[in-house]
């Protein structure tokens, strides 16, 4: 299979090793200082794309896919992908995305979401979350912490929404608070040396606590996971995700 790389940072030279352990060939890498290269015959050669860059060149750079004919992988969070929908049905594009594509960070939402569903007949536990990542993540809550809210909150009746909470910034200064309404959920950050991922979800009550978490040792799972979403993606249509090559 022949892949372009979107985003050559520690995630997409992550990516280029595994790709190539699993006897792929790299026929791009497009990087902040050569976007023209996506009107470029290589780029154009490529069977997918796979795109990890910022929150503010996502957009433009699935759409540069798009306008390439290359179907396209993102791991970029800190926007909405769902805006893109009508646009791809329309014209038969290819966007799999996800917040995390870890396969151990996807069993740990299929039991978030088990044990949400549980904790929903068990009105004496509050819940909130925390998640920990590298200093060079520039979006807040990270992406996961997101789908693993928005989780929660379809499955407990009494909370209505998640709401941010404290960021503990890479120089240790502490902002906002974990105070929040009753129906609210709040969901504090923390950005500190080279962590991967944590992510928390307690659960209290005046007796105990419930608390569940993953913890990523590297980069490399979440690699992996892009990549055999890669292989997945080729030949197929229309915006993608987990749930779709994940049959939990």
């Amino acid at each position: 299979m022949k892949i372009a790389l979107i985003g050559y940072g520690k995630m997409g030279k992550t990516i280029e090793q595994i790709a190539k352990s699993r006897g792929h060939e790299i026929v791009s890498i497009i990087d902040i200082d050569n976007r023209e290269d996506f009107d470029s015959a290589a780029f154009k050669s490529a069977d997918v794309a796979i795109e990890f860059s910022r929150p503010d060149s996502a957009l433009d750079n699935v759409k540069n896919c798009f306008k390439a004919g290359v179907p396209v992988v993102s791991g970029t969070t800190g926007w909405a992908p769902s805006d893109l929908k009508a646009e791809i049905d329309k014209n038969g594009y290819t966007l799999f995305w996800s917040s995390n594509f870890s396969i151990g960070v996807n069993i740990f939402m299929a039991v978030n979401k088990y044990l949400a569903k549980i904790m929903n007949g068990f009105g004496n536990y509050d819940v909130s979350m925390s998640e920990v990542h590298h200093v060079h993540k520039l979006d807040w809550p990270s992406g996961t912490a997101i789908t693993l809210a928005d989780d929660i909150i379809d499955r407990i009746d009494r909370k209505t929404k998640w709401v941010k909470g404290t960021l503990t910034s890479p120089d240790g200064t502490v902002s906002g608070s974990t105070d929040c309404a009753a129906d609210e959920m709040s969901v504090s950050s923390i950005r500190e040396g080279e962590v991967p991922g944590i992510h928390t979800i307690r659960y209290e009550s005046d007796v105990d606590v419930i608390t569940i978490d993953h913890n990523a040792k590297s980069r490399a799972g979440f690699a992996l996971g892009a990549v055999v979403a890669a292989e997945f993606t080729v030949g197929k249509k229309g915006l993608l995700g987990m749930d779709d090559m994940l049959k939990f």
